[in-house]
């Protein structure tokens, strides 16, 4: 089990315990997190994670926290087109994210399925890993907005459906020994954009 590479010696203490119960997420699933293997994981002493987060709900909030700081980097949504850009943008912007997703972090997007199984049966938790979702929704409907979608929040669902399908069928579906490449995702996220779009998305590529 490796913990996230960018936890160093002068990392918090709170990153090093939430990197490694994802890592342990993704490695062992949600009945092999514990205080105790955290505290293993990080090479910590006995009883450090249970002094970062008392309770398996704040361990559990930890480590959703730590999952959006990590997710927000690989989708690296400062490098998503800016408003006005066109639908050809959006699909390359998205297309990067999701090939890198797939190729480089799946530990990370099982993390992320584990998590989002635990809020079906958490309420509390749920509402959590809501909220930190919301930054990514907000930026996709203004982006599609932008780019003429008559019904920006229907087609933002669309196309995170699309894209997370197309994640989880790869890293953990029928589909786990195949990657696509970046053009065969890139091309899957132009049909899709075609479609929502319509008549805007050829106006914004003329």
């Amino acid at each position: 089990m490796s913990v996230d590479s960018s936890s160093t010696a002068g990392t918090s203490r709170a990153v090093l315990v939430a990197d490694a119960a994802l890592a342990l997420l993704a490695e062992r699933g949600m009945r092999g997190l514990t205080h105790r293997a955290v505290d293993e994981a990080a090479g910590l002493p006995p009883g450090s994670t249970s002094n970062v987060a008392r309770t398996r709900q704040a361990l559990l909030e930890l480590a959703v926290r730590r999952h959006a700081e990590r997710e927000a980097r690989v989708l690296a949504l400062a490098e998503l087109p800016a408003p006005g850009d066109g639908p050809d943008a959006l699909a390359e912007g998205l297309a990067l994210a999701v090939h890198r997703s797939l190729t480089r972090h799946r530990d990370l997007l099982i993390a992320r399925y584990e998590l989002a199984l635990e809020a079906t049966r958490r309420p509390e938790l749920r509402a959590f890993y809501d909220r930190t979702g919301a930054v990514f929704q907000e930026q996709l409907t203004a982006l599609l907005t932008a780019a003429g979608s008559p019904d920006p929040a229907r087609h933002v669902l669309s196309l995170v459906a699309w894209a997370d399908g197309l994640m989880f069928s790869c890293a953990a579906g029928s589909f786990g020994n195949r990657t696509p490449g970046l053009e065969e995702i890139r091309a899957g996220l132009r049909e899709l954009l075609a479609g929502l779009l319509g008549g805007a998305g050829r106006a914004g590529r003329s």
